[in-house]
């Protein structure tokens, strides 16, 4: 090879490597809507489905989507999801916030699970998990402040869908979306996944 193929081959070793660097563009992003409240909304062109979880500096894990099926939820690009704000507790710190997005509806539980065992890891991928079909994760960072006020969140249908929260009477196959750390079921009770998984 002479010294200009070389020089060629440089340059464009170069430019590919730093178009992949700063072409990145984040899954997901954090809307900061209160002290401790915060939104998160999914950019254009993910999977259709996902989960969201925190774990706080604390090892406490915390599942946000939770619906009766305990699976993931339909989550539309630009739309906070599950259509609500999401309390942190002010007293873990800082929570690393994991939105695993997929292809098809996956059980919730295990996901929480894996994460738990994961937590020590500076970076997860959705290689990380034993999931069906595709799955990506997005790991986001917030850190909870004193103020701000609850919000309620909107119910999952059946299918995974999110409707408004002011249906307050529910409807049949319907659960509301849990938000903070004290979630409870459309029948009052405590909902399951609450002891911190």
């Amino acid at each position: 090879m002479t010294r200009w193929s070389w020089a060629v081959a440089v340059l464009a070793l170069g430019a590919g490597c730093s178009k992949g660097n700063d072409g990145a563009q984040a899954r997901a992003q954090i809307r900061k809507v209160g002290g401790s409240m915060m939104e998160v909304v999914p950019s254009d062109g993910q999977l259709p489905y996902c989960l969201l979880y925190t774990v706080s500096q604390k090892g406490i894990v915390r599942q946000l989507t939770m619906t009766r099926e305990n699976r993931s939820i339909k989550c539309d690009a630009g739309r906070p999801i599950a259509n609500a704000s999401f309390r942190v507790p002010v007293q873990e710190g800082p929570v690393k916030v994991y939105v695993i997005f997929s292809n098809e509806r996956i059980q919730a539980g295990p996901v929480a699970q894996q994460l738990f065992e994961l937590q020590g890891r500076e970076r997860v991928t959705g290689m990380d998990f034993r999931l069906p079909g595709q799955a990506f994760v997005e790991m986001l960072e917030f850190i909870p402040e004193e103020g701000g006020a609850p919000v309620t969140g909107g119910v999952v249908s059946a299918g995974g869908e999110v409707g408004p929260g002011d249906n307050a009477a529910g409807e049949e196959g319907q659960t509301e979306v849990m938000i903070g750390d004290a979630p409870t079921d459309m029948d009052g009770g405590v909902a399951p996944g609450d002891a911190g998984t």
